[in-house]
């Protein structure tokens, strides 16, 4: 018998060597639990039964969006390489035979996220255009690309192609030009002379806040300004021809036959021509949740096609000799997909228009196959239809909102439980009909809570009672105004349109009714403050969860939008918010926002009231009992994190006496200006002068956590994004008279 061999420590049984083959038992046993798991993970993937084609879309979306989100092209460089590394690994899986439905999903993922960053990597190089290096005021020659009417502003706006004077490079401007100078003659193809007061596209104007400028860089804008003075026409346009003046002649016929509100919705309805809409019924029917039914999208194009194709399998089943020879759902699908294609075309293919047009050519192709119509693989075709040729519409409201209106109606209606509920059964018609009201009022609903992360993000903004509005909206819009519209320009043909405009406005102007009761109701309309992107993605993911997956593992979608809506109610609002030329500032305190400048415009005034998240009218800081304001200054104290925090902005560009200047920045906290500081004024935490803004942006300040948001923050290294680092600015002095150009950026 063998001797037990003592241990170190004196303890028997063990030592060095027995110590390192049980940790190798436990490294062992650690890799088969893991393994376990991923092959578990594997056969839970297989098992699953839900399409895997919109995961596709999906990743392709996540790669675009990973562009934006990243800084600089180090990064983009290094998302490419991991999408590849992704892809490669499930490829060398696939080879190996193992862990197929996990290897397929890692090669799918990895291209289509790879295929996202580099494509919109590359939409960017080619069609971004590089803004104008600063405000100026010169004499252009170029020729008109596009037109838009805008009677609603009393203006048109020309987008123009124009050589740089200094320079001689091409660039595409666009300048607006008042409405008594709105001749026939300007519109596409017209060679003018004119003189323009132009502007960079603008940043936002504080984080959160619109961003024209991405949106100039993706259309190719390099300035935007206005028409001073007269313009010249050096060369007529020809003839009027094309879609875009059919699209004018059509619109302004509306409005002839239609007058007030209600034509101008007709116009927008018939034409997509949304110029004429005024700002109340515009903000009423936002308000309402109505602004879906302004903008061309599946309700339209669905009515449009829906009507042509059951109009031509009726007609053309009259034609016996055509019923025996020829599929008449195949014929009645071409007819209703030319018509779809021949509306959107018309009305100006925006991405709504042409992602719903897609979406409604595709079951169009499903009935005549006899294959099901509405499905989840349809809406990703749809969309990565419209990402492949529009990859940066990604990021715009108008995508989201509208593919997540049709997946939340999609992955609704093709459920269980909604397809047993509206299951053909022998019932009354009173209670069919009432089945089909209170699916009506669920989609609704549904609908609104899944466009109401998007909505709160981009605008700040969300109509509480847009479910109730929408059950009476839509069905007006989709059987009566709509066609009553369509009948009409018919009759028109023959002079007899006139009773049909009539019921027509009497269903809009019920339409413009609905839209202004529901958003003047008390707390028809919440406020948020600048919802931060991750929340936003929590809620994307969420509902993606909810609506791609299938059985009851898809409620574990619940949980990340569940966490969503916690950041969400305790997004923190902003103390004071500054705008990126340093003019505009707004100070919160006791649920007021309190305005350092009341300007001209009310583009300042709403976009920091949106982004505070605070109604009513704002405060002028002079009217603020705890401000003290002289001719140059204006100080105010706030208490947050359980100390006093003074804060210091500048009024006027006077020459301020450095020394003075000096010790006032010592006793503040926050030393805010539109003007270059000296060196000398150091305040206690932040000065945000004139410099300090070039680089930054527009910031949104957060006293309780000492931390700022700024612009620059979200826009990295992309092309539509220029900081600038000013030179030393030499103050105004008293008496000087201040040029036209450089008092706002």
């Amino acid at each position: 018998m063998t001797p037990a061999v003592p241990l170190a420590g004196g303890e028997p049984g063990g030592g060095p060597g027995s110590g390192h083959a049980a940790l190798q038992q436990s490294h062992w046993h650690s890799r088969w639990r893991l393994s376990s798991k991923v092959a578990w993970m594997d056969q839970e993937l297989g098992a699953a039964g839900f399409d895997r084609a919109p995961w596709i879309a999906v990743t392709l979306a996540a790669g675009i969006g990973l562009w934006f989100w990243l800084p600089g092209p180090t990064p983009w460089i290094a998302a490419i390489a991991f999408s590849a590394l992704l892809a490669a690994s499930g490829m060398f899986l696939l080879r190996r035979g193992a862990l197929p439905h996990i290897a397929m999903a890692m090669l799918a993922m990895g291209l289509a996220s790879g295929l996202g960053t580099g494509l919109i990597w590359a939409r960017s190089a080619m069609v971004g255009a590089e803004p104008i290096a600063a405000p100026t005021v010169q004499w252009y020659q170029g020729k008109v690309l596009e037109r838009e009417d805008q009677p609603a502003e009393e203006r048109i706006r020309l987008v123009m192609a124009v050589r740089d004077a200094a320079t001689g490079q091409a660039q595409k401007i666009r300048v607006n030009v008042p409405q008594e100078q709105a001749l026939s003659e300007l519109r596409e193809g017209a060679v003018l002379r004119l003189r323009a007061r132009l502007m960079l596209p603008g940043a936002p104007l504080v984080p959160g806040a619109y961003n024209f400028a991405r949106r100039a860089w993706f259309d190719g804008l390099a300035a935007t300004g206005s028409v001073i003075g007269d313009i010249e026409v050096v060369a007529t346009p020809p003839p009027a021809s094309g879609i875009a003046s059919v699209q004018r002649t059509l619109s302004g016929h509306v409005r002839e036959r239609l007058g007030g509100s209600a034509g101008t919705i007709a116009a927008a309805f018939a034409s997509g021509d949304r110029g004429a809409i005024s700002d109340a019924d515009e903000e009423a029917m936002r308000d309402a949740g109505l602004t879906h039914l302004l903008s061309i999208s599946g309700l339209h194009v669905s009515a449009i096609i829906a009507a042509a194709y059951l109009l031509a399998i009726k007609l053309l089943a009259l034609w016996p000799w055509l019923a025996l020879r020829a599929r008449l759902p195949v014929v009645a699908a071409a007819v209703g997909a030319a018509a779809g294609i021949g509306y959107t075309l018309l009305t100006g293919a925006e991405v709504p228009t042409v992602r719903s047009c897609a979406a409604a050519v595709l079951v169009l192709i499903a009935l005549a196959l006899g294959r099901e119509a509405l499905s989840l693989r349809m809406v990703a075709v749809a969309a990565g239809f419209v990402l492949l040729l529009w990859p940066e519409s990604l990021v715009g409201p108008s995508f989201q909102m509208s593919f997540s209106a049709v997946l939340a109606i999609v992955a609704l209606h093709n459920s269980a439980p909604v397809k047993a509920f509206l299951a053909p059964r022998e019932e009354s018609w009173l209670a069919h009909g009432g089945r089909r009201v209170a699916m009506l009022l669920v989609t609704g609903l549904v609908i609104e809570i899944a466009l109401m992360p998007i909505v709160l993000f981009h605008f700040h903004r969300a109509g509480i009672y847009g479910a109730l509005a929408n059950v009476v909206a839509i069905p007006l819009v989709t059987f009566i105004s709509m066609p009553l519209i369509a009948i009409a320009l018919a009759f028109d043909l023959v002079g007899a349109g006139a009773p049909f405009w009539w019921l027509a406005g009497q269903s809009l102007d019920l339409l413009l009714g609905i839209a202004h009761l529901t958003s003047d109701q008390p707390g028809a309309v919440k406020l948020m403050p600048q919802m931060e992107l991750g929340t936003l993605a929590l809620f994307v993911f969420g509902g993606l969860w909810l609506a791609l997956w299938q059985g009851r593992k898809r409620l574990v979608g619940l949980v990340p939008a569940g966490v969503a809506a916690a950041m969400l109610a305790l997004t923190p609002t902003p103390d004071v918010l500054v705008s990126g030329d340093g003019r505009h500032v707004g100070i919160v305190e006791d649920g007021r926002l309190i305005m350092l400048r009341e300007g001209r415009s009310d583009y300042a005034r709403e976009n920091l009231m949106e982004l505070a998240g605070m109604e009513g009218e704002p405060v002028a800081i002079t009217d603020w009992p705890g401000a003290r304001c002289s001719r140059d200054f204006c100080v105010l104290t706030l208490r947050r994190g359980g100390r006093p925090w003074h804060i210091m902005m500048a009024r006027s560009r006077e020459r301020i006496e450095e020394r003075a200047l000096a010790a006032a920045c010592e006793r503040a906290d926050i030393v805010i200006a539109d003007r270059w500081l000296p060196r000398s004024c150091q305040p206690l935490w932040l000065k945000v002068d004139r410099k300090f803004l070039g680089l930054s942006g527009g910031l949104a300040l957060f006293l309780e956590q000492e931390r700022f948001d700024s612009v620059a923050m979200s826009e990295g290294q992309h092309g539509w994004w220029k900081p600038v680092e000013p030179g030393p600015y030499r103050p105004r002095e008293k008496g000087e008279v201040p040029e036209k150009m450089g008092e706002r950026r």
